[in-house]
């Protein structure tokens, strides 16, 4: 089969890979839409993932497509499904805690940007998912992303009335944005991007801060307001982005620093405001196998559609230059890589 071999920095072949046979309990999925992730092109540009890849190795990570082979009791060829990147063990601490997004044994799922790709037995049990008949591959492909967002939100219990503030207009910031909204809440995002600022107004946000040009992120929020939020939810990843969140925040706030920064930094928070206004911090991390069906559900229901996340298309062969491209500032809020 065709498939991206990740081979190290910045350097992506797209190359014959010979179809392994099924072991017991695996299914093979031929992909019909895979979609690029920030995360894929972090992996791009370090040239590995210590916990999910070592290069040479196939990568990608968001698909949905139909089985072609199956050695698992409870699947069968032509069903059409969306795996999730990952399945949790279900006997660790964290997943025996109701916390199965932090299990010590995940099983990750990485080679989306192929023609097909074999399913573990722990994901085709626990994380593959059978889409409804009018469910388009490309919709279907944003859940695992979408989780993860659905993860940050519960975590926050949003409730009705509340004002949020989303700092970053990236695909996460942007998947927030609907969420709270369906959640009732009044939303304002501060972002770049003339398009991912139009998405944000479209999905519901009241108020978009332009932050080009600026890297003050509370003075150009205070510009725009000069008010303190309910919730902030953090979806930049960088520190700066985590230190202004919390002064951001009204006194007995809530901030979510969802996007993860760069291993080995840190950041500095002022204790006195966070003591004395009794401020909730918190970080959400990857999804469950919940917050997957959750997800799923956004998208079937219509809440979540390919139409207004995907912005761009290309081939399976394009994608060493499309990466490149991304690599360079292609400001695209997702593309979707066509298998066949």
């Amino acid at each position: 089969m065709k498939a991206a071999v990740l081979h190290g920095r910045e350097d992506i072949r797209v190359e014959t890979v010979a179809e392994r046979p099924l072991a017991e309990g695996e299914v093979r999925v031929g992909i019909r839409a895979a979609l690029t992730c920030g995360t894929d092109l972090k992996v791009y540009r370090r040239g590995y993932h210590a916990r999910m890849l070592t290069p040479p190795c196939v990568f990608g990570h968001e698909l949905a497509g139909e089985i072609t082979e199956s050695r698992h009791p409870s699947w069968k060829p032509g069903q059409r499904v969306v795996a999730a990147n990952s399945a949790p063990c279900g006997a660790c601490f964290s997943c025996t805690h109701e916390q199965p997004n932090l299990c010590d044994n995940l099983l990750f799922l990485n080679g989306a940007y192929a023609e097909s790709i074999v399913i573990p037995e722990r994901i085709a049990t626990r994380n593959l998912i059978e889409l409804q008949p009018g469910t388009a591959f490309a919709d279907a492909a944003l859940t695992e992303p979408l989780a993860c967002v659905v993860q940050g939100i519960e975590d926050l219990n949003l409730r009705a009335g509340e004002s949020v503030l989303i700092l970053g207009a990236g695909p996460i910031g942007l998947f927030a944005v609907a969420l709270a909204r369906q959640a009732g809440c009044e939303v304002t995002v501060a972002g770049r991007g003339d398009s991912r600022l139009a998405l944000a107004r479209r999905l519901g946000a009241s108020q978009v801060i332009d932050m080009a040009g600026s890297e003050d992120l509370v003075g150009g929020v205070r510009a725009a307001g000069n008010r303190r939020y309910d919730v902030v939810f953090e979806a930049v990843g960088k520190p700066a982005a985590w230190e202004a969140a919390v002064s951001l925040v009204r006194k007995g706030g809530r901030v979510n620093f969802f996007g993860g920064c760069p291993g080995g930094t840190s950041v500095q928070l002022d204790t006195t405001l966070i003591h004395y206004s009794n401020l909730t911090l918190l970080a959400s991390f990857h999804h469950t196998p919940a917050t997957i069906r959750r997800a799923l559900g956004w998208i079937e229901s219509g809440v979540i559609r390919a139409a207004d996340f995907v912005d761009g298309n290309a081939t399976l062969d394009a994608l060493p230059e499309l990466f490149r491209s991304m690599a360079q500032g292609n400001r695209a809020v997702k593309t979707l890589v066509s298998i066949h």
